[in-house]
């Protein structure tokens, strides 16, 4: 049986990987500094260490206690506003961060890791859908530091001979059947989130940033993925280099693309809702459309979407939220 370490599995998208890697039979380790994350969302079937990936002394004295055969590595910021107004900050959490994890797997002979990546890293792209091939040029601070880590990553497979995947993720959304895990941040940014706060009176109105955009409607496009599928396409990328594969790099999305607009009035017709919303200028470093081509993974790791239906997606999350107006308080 595999023992997989998740770092950051007290996350959203960590704790849903954790879910999944326990339904199939995995001994699931879980360290967080729980920074952004929630000790009640860790699975009780996990072993949890609260540590930081920063700090060797931690993971060293963690390898010792446990054998690990792969990792899972989701302990990042990800908010992509603050990382243009904080950047030293997301550069030391999410590069000198992931610096220090893999220093120590060389030191205990750790040879498989799962990077946590994302959309951002293609900045505005040159066409769509996107390619894992097009090319990669963020326009925030956030994408720019996993594009530096995916970096990272391909020199340490070549100088230490690890093996990785790294996923580049759309937007992840929705929540675990059980509705008994969610999206819960401290500080709530993302659009799905916010609408349905707005819908059970948790925020007074939602604001769209940019309608001005050259988009059908004037607002951003978007690819939604639900976050169940997200977790499973990690236990395929486990077992993918586990049967011999090569370190790799996959997109994970829908395929379709959704305009803000589009998934308020989606929203509207889940919860039976009116959504009040203010329009604003533009963020920095938001792209005009964002939509995957995710025919590799389907491909190269037989993966495929058991949640693509935006009804299904955002039904599965409104679950959650009513079920939890305050997250995990």
């Amino acid at each position: 049986m595999s023992n997989i370490l998740v770092v950051g599995g007290a996350g959203y998208i960590g704790s849903h990987a954790v879910r999944e890697l326990i339904k199939n039979n995995k001994n699931v380790v879980v360290a967080d500094n729980l920074s952004t994350g929630f000790e009640k969302a860790i699975n009780k079937n996990a072993k949890f260490y609260k540590g930081d990936i920063k700090d060797k002394n931690f993971l060293n004295a963690l390898f010792k206690m446990e054998k690990i055969d792969a990792i899972i590595h989701f302990a990042a910021f990800s908010q992509v506003g603050e990382s243009m107004l904080n950047p030293l900050k997301y550069y030391n959490n999410n590069v000198h961060g992931t610096e220090v994890l893999l220093k120590a797997m060389v030191e205990n002979n750790i040879e498989f890791i799962i990077f946590s990546s994302t959309a951002a890293v293609y900045g505005e792209p040159e066409t769509i859908p996107i390619l894992e091939t097009a090319p990669t040029n963020p326009t925030n601070c956030y994408g720019a530091t996993k594009l530096a880590v995916e970096n990272m990553l391909k020199w340490a497979s070549i100088a230490y001979n690890i093996k990785f995947v790294s996923l580049r993720y759309f937007n992840a959304c929705g929540a675990d059947s059980s509705a008994e895990i969610g999206e819960a941040h401290s500080l709530e940014t993302h659009l799905i989130p916010l609408i349905l706060k707005a819908a059970i009176n948790k925020k007074e109105y939602i604001n769209i940033f940019g309608t001005d955009y050259n988009t059908k409607d004037g607002t951003a496009i978007r690819d939604y993925i639900h976050v169940t599928d997200l977790a499973q396409a990690h236990i395929l990328a486990v077992e993918y280099l586990k049967n011999g594969g090569h370190s790799n790099i996959f997109n994970l999305g829908g395929g379709v693309g959704l305009s803000v607009r589009e998934i308020i009035k989606a929203a509207q017709n889940i919860t039976n809702c009116i959504i009040p919303v203010k329009e604003k200028p533009r963020r920095k470093g938001d792209p005009r459309i964002l939509i995957a081509s995710s025919e590799k993974a389907k491909r190269i790791l037989n993966w495929n979407q058991q949640y693509s239906d935006i009804k299904t997606i955002l039904s599965s999350a409104f679950k959650w939220h009513k079920l939890h107006p305050n997250g995990y308080s």
